[in-house]
């Protein structure tokens, strides 16, 4: 087995604990500041201020695409492909995650966050290319 592959998905999986802690310290904010009471949430987080919005929409993203890199590194082990490239690519990929959840908890800036993301899917599309390539 080769670990190359390993080490991006437990970044991956540890910056996903960064945006959940994130997360837990803006609706404590919210808290503390008074921005929102228990009742205010209990059906629905809408009534959350717009940072910690902003940190549940972006921990809810971890689990989209981030779901089809888990899968891709596990059919690469399997299958072998195990190259340089796939590690420098899933390396990549995690970059583009944590630079995706900077700029979404930060100054949501859709310019710089929408290509931020498709960098992401573009080098998850070329993952799955080497996981077909090392199949055939």
């Amino acid at each position: 087995m080769s670990l190359k592959l390993v080490y991006p998905a437990l970044a991956l999986i540890l910056w996903i604990f960064v945006v959940l802690g994130i997360l837990f310290l803006r609706r404590k904010a919210a808290f503390a500041g008074q921005q929102v009471r228990m009742a205010d949430v209990a059906v629905s987080t809408e009534a959350y201020p717009q940072p910690a919005r902003l940190a549940a929409a972006n921990f809810a993203n971890q689990f989209e695409t981030p779901v089809i890199f888990f899968a891709l590194i596990m059919l690469a082990m399997e299958v072998g492909a195990t190259s340089y490239v796939m590690a420098v690519l899933a390396w990549l990929y995690v970059a583009s995650r944590v630079v995706h959840t900077l700029v979404h908890v930060g100054s949501n800036d859709l310019r710089l966050r929408a290509p931020v993301f498709g960098l992401g899917v573009l080098v998850l599309f070329c993952m799955w290319i080497g996981v077909v390539l090392a199949v055939l």
